[in-house]
């Protein structure tokens, strides 16, 4: 059991993992699985949580410094960024970074019929490649390396151009300090940094990409009397981001609001110095340069396997090891990974 930032985790040592699975508080955890436990006892097998999706759909701009009222709910990140491209004009030209997570970019690779290009260029030239397209589309913390955006860059260049902006804020959201209220749209998963159960995503849109994005999934639960206007093909949607949402995962929004209220209360800068303090500490062991993210990959060909049989919980992306710390982490794992490397 650790404790971190006031919440207790049951988490083993040399757990390094949380940009492929976030571990929840276990407060959150036990809500979860007392809710599934009420389904499977059949006390409520039909429960609903439409006040914890909410809930989950508040905190989640708070930690994106985004607009309730704009923020739709989702079950995948591409379902609802497939909105988004599902309403680009023909022949539009889309950018995005070269190795980019699959889920931020293929959704407009998708409508290459009606003419969508989309172009792929070096992180780091990103905002010098924005006039000439009409939208971009980046996660803020790149999926393969822990690199971040040059957000400043990029929204300048932006709004010097009036270029749409699409940020994925999957592996950002719960460690860094955002304000993204500029921004189109932004997206974001409910399990890694969140420390949510896997099935809510959020999409938080400005007021020009509230307009712009369609409904092409339209929902039941996106009815603006959703539980009166379960059946034919008149109900109206909501208005504003509600009538873009759909089908909640519930459970996963019952961990949710309990995982993203609590990260909402917290100096986020301080966790952000936590997290990436300790990816440097271990930088700085390995004799390697800072990286400024929380994020650490490295080409280990031997050391995988080493890491792995001592216990570090770790992915490998793109032929790299790549190591995460979130704030339940300590110098404790740190000292796992780099005896493991016999360093």
């Amino acid at each position: 059991m650790r404790e971190a930032f006031g919440e207790q985790f049951q988490i083993p040592d040399g757990y390094l993992n949380t940009a492929a699975t976030g571990v929840p508080p276990l407060r959150a955890g036990r809500r979860v699985a007392k809710a599934v436990e009420d389904w499977y006892t059949a006390a409520q097998p039909n429960a609903s949580f439409d006040d914890e999706v909410d809930a989950s759909r508040a905190a989640f701009a708070a930690l994106t410094g985004t607009d309730p009222d704009r923020v739709a709910i989702g079950s995948a990140v591409s379902h609802l960024i497939g909105m988004v491209a599902a309403a680009l004009p023909d022949n539009s030209r889309v950018l995005a970074v070269r190795g980019e997570f699959g889920s931020v970019v293929r959704p407009f690779v998708a409508q290459a019929d009606r003419g969508i290009t989309v172009t792929e260029v070096d992180l780091d030239d990103l905002a010098t490649h924005v006039p000439g397209h009409d939208l971009v589309t980046v996660a803020v913390t790149q999926s393969i390396d822990g690199r971040t955006v040059d957000l400043a860059a990029l929204r300048a260049a932006a709004e010097s151009t009036g270029a749409r902006v699409l940020l994925d804020v999957s592996q950002a959201a719960g460690w860094q300090p955002l304000s993204l209220g500029w921004a189109d749209w932004v997206v974001g998963v409910s399990h890694k940094w969140l420390l949510s159960p896997n099935g809510a995503c959020w999409l938080a849109c400005s007021e020009r990409g509230l307009i712009e994005a369609r409904p092409h999934a339209a929902s039941w639960y996106a009815a603006a009397d959703r539980w009166q206007s379960l059946y034919g093909a008149e109900p109206v949607l909501a208005a504003g981001a509600r009538g873009l949402d759909t089908s909640p995962i519930w459970h996963a929004h019952l961990g949710a609001v309990e995982s993203l209220n609590w990260l909402s209360t917290l100096d986020l800068a301080e966790v952000r110095e936590h997290c990436v303090g300790l990816a440097d500490l271990l930088l700085e062991r390995l004799g390697r340069a800072p990286a400024d993210s929380a994020i650490v990959a490295m080409d280990l060909p031997e050391g995988a396997g080493r890491i792995a049989e001592a216990g570090v919980a770790a992915s490998v992306r793109a032929g790299r090891v790549r190591l995460s710390f979130h704030l339940y982490n300590t110098e404790d794992d740190v000292h796992q990974v780099v005896r493991a490397l016999g360093r």
